[in-house]
C-alpha cells in the first residue's frame, strides 16, 4: 500500500493513540481497539508503525553539532531522586553569562526527542538542562514503552522536587545570569505549571499541554507564564477555564494560545500528531519570551 499520512488517520486513532501513551490502555488493549480502524488496505502493523515515534529521523539538532557544548552531569536532589543525571547544552562560543532553562520530558523519561529540544533551547542561546526523573531507577531504557512504566513507578511529586533541584543547580552554574525559565510538555507541562507555583524567583514558565495546578496554588506564582494548547487535546483542555479564571482573578501575567486543529504533543516531531506549523509557532514564541525574560 502507498505510505500513510496524517490526513488518511481519523481523529479517534489519535485519540486512542493518546490513551495508549498515557497508560490508560495497554499495548493489547491499544493494538485490540487499533483493529477496528484497520480498514481499506490498512493493517493494525502499519498503524502501529505509523504512529508510533521516529527518534532517528527526526533528529533537528545532533548530538554532536559543532555549534553546541553538551555534556552530562549529576546533581543533587536531596528532596527527590537524591542524584539526578540531565543533559547540559550551551552555545559553543559563549561568552557572557546566559539565562538557563529547564526543559521537561513527558511521561517516559529523557528520550532523545527531548535532548533535541534541550539542544534547541541551547541553539536559541540559552544554557539548557533537561534532567531525566528516571535517574533513580536507571535512567531512560531506549524505548518509551518501558520508560512509561518506570515513570509510573516514581511519586510524581517526588519528580517535581527534582526539577526544582535542577533550576538551583542551572541558576549556580558559572555559565549561568541566574535567570531560570522552564519549559515542559505533557507531564513537563504540569511540571512547568508546578514549578511556576514552587520558586518564588523563577523568571518564565512555559508549560506545553499540561496539567493545570489547584486554583488555590495560583496565588503563589509570581513567575509570567506562556501557555501552549492544542485545540483537539479536549482531555488537558478541560482544565483550562478554571485555571485562566484563577489566573484573572489573581491578576497573573500569562499569554495562552489555542493552537486550531492540533492535538496533543503536537510539538513533538516524532510522532504524527506533530503539527509543523503549530509546533513552529510555539517554538518561536517560546524562544521570544525567553530571550525577553531571561536577559
Amino acid at each position: 500500500m502507498s505510505q500513510l499520512n496524517k490526513e488518511d488517520i481519523k481523529q479517534e486513532v489519535f485519540d486512542l493513540y493518546d490513551d495508549y501513551a498515557h497508560s490508560r490502555i495497554d499495548r493489547r488493549d491499544f493494538m485490540q481497539k487499533l483493529s477496528a480502524y484497520a480498514v481499506g488496505g490498512l493493517t493494525v502493523t502499519s498503524l502501529m508503525s505509523f504512529l508510533m515515534p521516529d527518534y532517528i529521523g527526526a533528529v533537528q539538532i545532533k548530538p554532536d553539532d559543532p555549534r553546541l557544548k553538551t555534556e552530562y552531569v549529576q546533581y543533587s536532589s536531596p528532596k527527590g531522586g537524591g542524584t539526578i543525571k540531565g543533559l547540559l547544552a550551551m552555545p559553543a562560543d559563549t561568552k557572557k553569562k546566559l539565562g538557563g532553562i529547564v526543559v521537561v520530558h513527558e511521561n517516559r523519561g529523557l528520550n532523545p526527542h527531548i535532548e533535541d529540544v534541550c539542544r534547541r533551547a541551547a541553539l536559541a542561546g540559552f544554557i539548557a538542562l533537561a534532567p531525566d526523573a528516571l535517574t533513580p531507577l536507571g535512567g531512560y531504557p531506549g524505548n518509551d514503552d518501558e520508560g512509561r512504566t518506570l515513570q509510573s513507578k516514581r511519586d510524581r511529586n517526588e519528580m517535581l522536587e527534582d526539577f526544582i533541584a535542577a533550576d538551583e543547580y542551572l541558576s549556580k552554574h558559572k555559565n549561568c545570569n541566574g535567570k531560570i525559565g522552564v519549559v515542559g510538555f505533557c507531564f513537563g507541562g504540569w511540571i512547568a505549571n508546578m514549578m511556576a507555583v514552587r520558586i518564588p524567583n523563577l523568571a518564565a514558565s512555559v508549560p506545553f499541554y499540561g496539567g493545570q495546578p489547584a486554583t488555590e496554588d495560583v496565588p503563589k506564582i509570581k513567575a509570567p507564564l506562556l501557555i501552549h494548547y492544542g485545540e483537539l487535546d479536549t482531555r488537558v483542555n478541560e482544565g483550562w477555564p478554571a485555571y485562566e479564571k484563577a489566573l484573572k482573578e489573581n491578576n497573573k501575567e500569562y499569554t495562552e494560545y489555542m493552537y486550531a486543529n492540533a492535538n496533543h504533543g503536537f510539538h513533538n516531531d516524532t510522532t504524527p500528531r506533530y503539527d509543523k506549523a503549530a509546533a513552529e509557532l510555539a517554538w518561536k514564541r517560546t524562544t521570544d519570551f525567553f530571550k525577553e525574560k531571561l536577559k
